[in-house]
């Protein structure tokens, strides 16, 4: 495989790089005054990037950094749709061929928005396949350069910039901050990158109950795996298989572990942005708030709550706006 297996670690002035280099390309996502359980503070809508999610921020900030005489081999992703859809995004403005090893069952909106970029997608079985396994090989066969979901330091820097981005946000509405960073945690990237962004903040990765791979991994002080037996849920952008050392090393000592929402309190957060900020969410892409209005962290006028992603299936999401849990 090709530079992406130098897994340096990521840093604070890679963020800012980063952060620079995103800026070129892609205007800020809005941050969103919005009052929880009585007190205001504030969402990052990165659902309105123009592929509907983060992902692209790190997709962009890694691929562009590909050596001249490396793109030609293309590029290898793996995703369950947003990262997918990042990586396609960004392959195509560069003229780099791109191959997305995504869930058979992703979400529909999400396949074809892949497509739609140009990527060709390799479909694995969720519960018993190896996507991992799938892209390195694919990478082997092809010299391409594999550009993983959360556990490079390229793509953790990428996803930093939106805190350097809030950062900036908040100081020109006159507040200190970000005091708290509250973010959907799958692998882990973008909370490591929001840690590096803002080292004075407190970061509050959230997870699905029963695939807190990251929260029991920090507790554990170890890399675990989703049991086999995990529980289905609608969050299907935060399912990552295993935890990595890349980001823990990071989030050791500055994130608040074991932090889990329920689907139910997913739905409510779903509702919630699109009644109160007119935001279409995808369910992962709620926890965060999810977590918040269930008054599970607390937030004050300096809390950032990410909302990742908006690409929801729309039978799905009329589902969720109709009550139906």
């Amino acid at each position: 495989m090709t530079q992406s297996q130098d897994l340096r670690a990521p840093t604070r002035d890679g963020v800012l790089s980063a952060a620079r280099r995103i800026a070129e390309i892609l205007p800020p996502t809005p941050l969103l005054p919005v009052e929880i359980n009585g007190v205001r503070c504030w969402v990052k809508a990165e659902s309105l990037q123009p592929i509907g999610a983060f992902k692209i921020r790190g997709a962009w900030n890694r691929i562009s950094q590909i050596p001249e005489a490396e793109q030609a081999r293309g590029v290898v992703g793996v995703s369950s749709g947003n990262h997918a859809q990042g990586v396609a995004w960004a392959a195509r403005r560069l003229g780099i061929p791109a191959t997305i090893v995504m869930p058979a069952d992703a979400p529909q909106v999400k396949l074809d928005g892949v497509r739609a970029l140009g990527a060709e997608i390799v479909t694995y079985e969720r519960r018993g396949g190896d996507r991992d396994a799938i892209a390195q090989a694919i990478c082997e066969e092809t010299g391409a350069t594999l550009v993983h979901a959360y556990a490079d330091p390229w793509i953790i820097e990428g996803q930093g910039s939106a805190g350097i981005e809030a950062a900036g946000q908040l100081a020109e509405r006159g507040v200190a901050g970000p005091t708290r960073l509250i973010a959907p945690c799958g692998g882990g990237g973008l909370s490591a990158g929001l840690a590096l962004a803002c080292p004075d903040a407190e970061i509050v990765p959230v997870e699905p109950v029963g695939w807190d791979v990251i929260g029991q991994s920090l507790r554990e002080g170890q890399e675990l795996r989703a049991s086999p037996d995990a529980p289905e849920t609608i969050c299907d952008c935060l399912l990552a298989p295993v935890s990595r050392e890349i980001n823990l090393a990071v989030l050791r000592k500055r994130a608040l572990p074991g932090l889990t929402v329920r689907d139910a309190e997913i739905r409510s957060g779903v509702r919630f942005a699109f009644a109160k900020l007119r935001l279409v969410v995808e369910p992962g892409a709620a926890a965060g708030l999810a977590a918040a209005l269930a008054g599970k962290v607390t937030v004050d006028q300096g809390t950032v709550i990410l909302v990742t992603g908006g690409n929801v299936d729309p039978g799905l999401f009329a589902e969720i706006l109709a009550g139906c849990d």
